[in-house]
């Protein structure tokens, strides 16, 4: 036991016994012995449970909300979404719920009208080539909501010389997120001699990915039409738009390198993308990478 002092006061003038003792380190401490604190009796603070940690953070005790179900999404805002999805990532997203699967119906129904539609244009598939009819089936697509159904139907709008009906379906598609429809009506507007507003479009299409669209915007860039000229960024999208597969981009990057505008001089570098340009067909570099090998035997 140890050698705390407790010493048991006089009772108060309620006719509580209040005993007192002093603590190891001399401080005194008193405690009623009749009357015990209930929760009941405890003051109702007005402030909700919180706590907070060394850093100052602050955590409700409330629990957190559950996610929201997948369900949820609106339907016009899961369709507008899905527009421009390809047939694998579609019948992904078909997959994932039974209301994802019954909204997206009407884009599944614009996929099969979309591959009767090539069928009929380029002829394959057990059918003859027939314009009009692939027409009619892109038509019926793009009006499903099929963002790829709209940009084929402004393709061949836009080889009848429809151009303003081609113009339309490409805005469509290209508000939606279509890289395709964006960069075909960035082309549009260049052939308008609207530069500006095609270099928001292919920007917006070349940052998707879309490798015709990167090298338009190179193209832009580097002459200056529509955009302050800037050999840096200019070069930059020659290259994204190579390491895409555009056979013009290919040759425009051996001639970045090649001169140095907008990359450091670098000859072998140079060789290697007119080298690539040649094996994928581009007369003019097939043309020059020849007289190259010519030169050095």
């Amino acid at each position: 036991m140890d050698s705390t002092d407790i010493a048991p006061s006089s009772p108060s003038a309620a006719g509580l016994s209040t005993l007192r003792f002093r603590d190891r380190r001399g401080h005194p401490h008193s405690f009623n012995k009749k009357k015990k604190p209930s929760i009941s009796s405890a003051p109702k603070s007005t402030h909700d449970c919180r706590r907070r940690d060394r850093g100052g953070d602050t955590f409700s005790s409330t629990p957190p909300r559950p996610p929201a179900s997948f369900s949820d999404l609106p339907f016009d805002v899961l369709a507008r979404v899905a527009a421009p999805f390809d047939v694998p990532n579609l019948w992904a997203a078909s997959m994932v719920c039974r209301a994802w699967r019954e909204s997206l119906r009407p884009l599944r129904e614009a996929m099969i009208l979309l591959r009767w539609g090539k069928r009929f244009r380029h002829g394959h598939g057990g059918v003859r080539p027939n314009p009009q009819r692939a027409l009619e089936y892109f038509l019926k697509g793009a009006a499903l909501g099929s963002a790829p159904a709209m940009v084929d139907a402004g393709v061949m709008y836009g080889e009848m010389g429809e151009k303003e009906k081609a113009m339309a379906l490409y805005e469509k598609a290209a508000e939606v997120g279509h890289p395709v429809g964006q960069s075909n009506l960035g082309t549009c507007y260049l052939e308008a001699d609207l530069p500006e507003k095609a270099v928001t479009w292919f920007r917006q299409a070349a940052e998707s990915g879309y490798a015709r669209a990167q090298y338009n915007l190179a193209l832009c860039l580097h002459r200056g039409r529509g955009v302050e000229c800037n050999l840096q960024d200019a070069a930059k999208w020659y290259l994204k738009a190579a390491e895409g597969g555009n056979i013009r981009a290919m040759y425009n990057t051996s001639l970045c390198y090649s001169l140095g505008e907008g990359k450091p001089r670098n000859i072998p570098r140079a060789r290697m993308w007119l080298k690539l340009a040649a094996d994928c067909g581009h007369k003019k570099a097939q043309f020059e990478h020849g007289l190259e090998l010519f030169i050095v035997i």
